[in-house]
């Protein structure tokens, strides 16, 4: 009988240390909450209002389109929520048409556009049943004397195809060249049928070429350019030989011709990506004419190209 008390006795005592056990890993249990994003832990720098690009401010609606005309091409758009809908225009490339996905939306988003110039643009976006503003142009901010914080437009964006070389310093190189218009080659061209289509220079500067044209017009019916092609081909292609081509794509251009009139002369820049010329190869440039026959077509030999002038400094006015 004592030992069966006892050991009741014991299995009491165990039961209780084991329970206490439980309330005391219940009681060790601690809550945490949400960051309310007052602070960051570790060691953290603050954003300053100066790093800060100011966003524009845009009024969207349900039924009406609003228009934002871009200095140049449109390679990114992100919008802040489903309440907004954005897509660039049919057949433009710079401008990009903005509307509410649904009616009197409450909560103000963003929109933020990426160009090909590398420029960023952001906006805070609210709805408005009549938005004062329906067509924007966002001018280029070189020419905008406007005095706001740094970084405004952004231009350090750097696009995969231009490699290491900023875009903005790209389009003032393209522009310098075309300003100064000198002819630093005068022996590459073709002259048919009153068209007279000269390669003026050919200059370099951190990777890429820059090619400087000009089609001269001299009969009374205007030119409609088709297409430009730049492609290497061999110099000598024996009989029964399939041709190999290899196509380089311009990169960037300034002052792309479509059409030039009756005596007139235009000049072009096309921007491409580095390459060199072998021996038995040769850089064909073809202009070739919509619905017509006054093709225009020279070559290029590795000599000419590897003495591009290197471009040192830039002047635009």
């Amino acid at each position: 009988m004592k030992r069966f008390l006892l050991m009741i006795a014991v299995s009491v005592c165990v039961f209780t240390a084991n329970a206490q056990e439980v309330v005391e890993e219940k009681t060790t249990v601690t809550q945490t909450n949400p960051s309310t994003g007052d602070y960051f832990e570790g060691l953290t720098r603050p954003l300053t209002f100066n790093r800060m690009i100011p966003p524009y401010a845009l009024e969207v609606t349900f039924s009406k389109t609003v228009h934002i005309i871009f200095p140049s091409a449109i390679r990114y758009v992100d919008l802040g929520s489903a309440d907004l809908l954005a897509a660039k225009a049919d057949g433009a490339e710079n401008v990009l048409r903005v509307k509410a996905a649904l009616r009197d939306f409450s909560t103000e988003s963003n929109l933020a556009v990426i160009t090909e110039d590398g420029a960023y643009y952001t906006f805070n976006v609210k709805y408005a049943d009549e938005p004062v503003k329906l067509s924007v142009e966002m001018t280029d901010f070189i020419h905008d004397g406007e005095a706001v914080n740094r970084p405004n437009n952004a231009m350090e964006i750097y696009m995969r195809e231009l490699g290491s070389e900023s875009p903005l310093l790209v389009k003032l190189i393209m522009k310098s060249i075309y300003k100064n218009d000198k002819r630093e080659i005068k022996h590459i061209g073709s002259k048919r049928f009153g068209i007279q289509y000269t390669l003026k220079g050919i200059y370099t500067h951190n990777g890429l070429l820059y090619f400087h044209m000009q089609l001269k017009n001299s009969s009374n019916v205007p030119f409609d350019v088709d297409y430009i092609t730049f492609k290497i081909v061999d110099k000598k292609v024996a009989k029964r030989t399939a041709i190999q081509e290899q196509v380089i794509m311009p990169l960037r251009a300034h002052n792309n011709l479509t059409l030039i009139g009756g005596k007139r002369t235009e000049r072009v820049v096309f921007t491409l990506p580095k390459f060199t010329i072998p021996d038995d190869k040769q850089l064909i440039i073809e202009l070739n004419e919509k619905e017509g026959g006054r093709h225009q077509s020279f070559v290029v030999e590795n000599a000419d190209l590897v003495r591009a002038k290197v471009i040192n400094e830039l002047k635009v006015k």
